[in-house]
């Protein structure tokens, strides 16, 4: 029988996890869309904040044998009929994100907290709630850096990703011998940091990766090869793998 990785997310960010395991043969790819857009914003032709249907069918056409399907990730109902569809599911990597940006403490608004954790704290314990009836292998979710990073202006997200990583070692315990974990990555180079024009971002990059050990940013792949370590290695369960060039090291200096 063919292994079966469902991913929540339908975002370029984390395609290279995409790419490395549909290179296994051993793998079959289920890819469904997640979308976490806060307060239901959507974009011209109907994708919520651009991952629809039109990049689901272009990974779909890249990984050739692969079923797809565009779910809410927000909305339990619909992720539970998606997970009753699929058969046995051997590993989930649950990538869904929030919103981008910082805000100071002083302006964030409550809103603003709910957006963070209907955004991503929500969609990660419904898709692994949903599929767990059928979820044999592995789960694992991806949070931030920014849980443990004591990063002024992240306090919303600080919460929403430290929630997360905060099951991992219960549920670890409670659906043994399912495997839980999660990847925590730093500052990786990809589109959420879109909110930022190019040479502020290119600034940005080239400060922080100054401070850091590695002296560099991440990129998808550093992710994807920590992702594929999670699911592939069985002797592995309730850590959250810090894949951050070293970040907590530089801040401990």
């Amino acid at each position: 029988m063919p292994r079966i990785c469902f991913r929540c997310t339908a975002s370029r960010n984390w395609r290279r996890a995409r790419d490395r395991t549909s290179r296994d043969p051993g793998w079959h790819l289920g890819y469904r869309a997640g979308d976490s857009a806060p307060h239901g914003r959507q974009r011209p032709g109907g994708d919520r904040d651009g991952r629809g249907s039109g990049k689901l069918d272009a990974a779909l056409a890249k990984l050739g044998d692969a079923r797809g399907e565009v779910v809410d990730a927000r909305d339990y109902e619909a992720l539970q009929a998606f997970f009753a569809s699929t058969g046995p599911v051997d590993h989930l990597v649950v990538t869904v994100t929030g919103a981008p940006g910082t805000t100071a403490f002083a302006d964030l608004t409550m809103d603003g907290v709910r957006e963070g954790v209907e955004g991503k704290l929500v969609p990660h314990t419904a898709a692994a709630r949903a599929a767990l009836p059928v979820l044999r292998g592995s789960l694992t979710f991806v949070t931030a850096a920014s849980a443990g990073a004591a990063t002024p202006g992240t306090a919303a997200l600080a919460a929403v990703n430290a929630g997360i990583e905060a099951m991992v070692p219960v549920l670890a315990v409670e659906l043994a011998p399912v495997r839980v974990n999660a990847v925590s990555p730093g500052v990786i180079d990809t589109p959420w940091w879109n909110f930022l024009d190019a040479d502020a971002k290119a600034a940005a990059f080239e400060a922080m990766a100054a401070g850091l050990p590695a002296r560099r940013v991440g990129t998808p792949d550093d992710i994807a090869s920590a992702i594929a370590f999670l699911t592939e290695n069985t002797h592995t369960t309730g850590v959250v793998l810090r894949v951050d060039d070293g970040a907590r090291l530089a801040s401990a200096a």
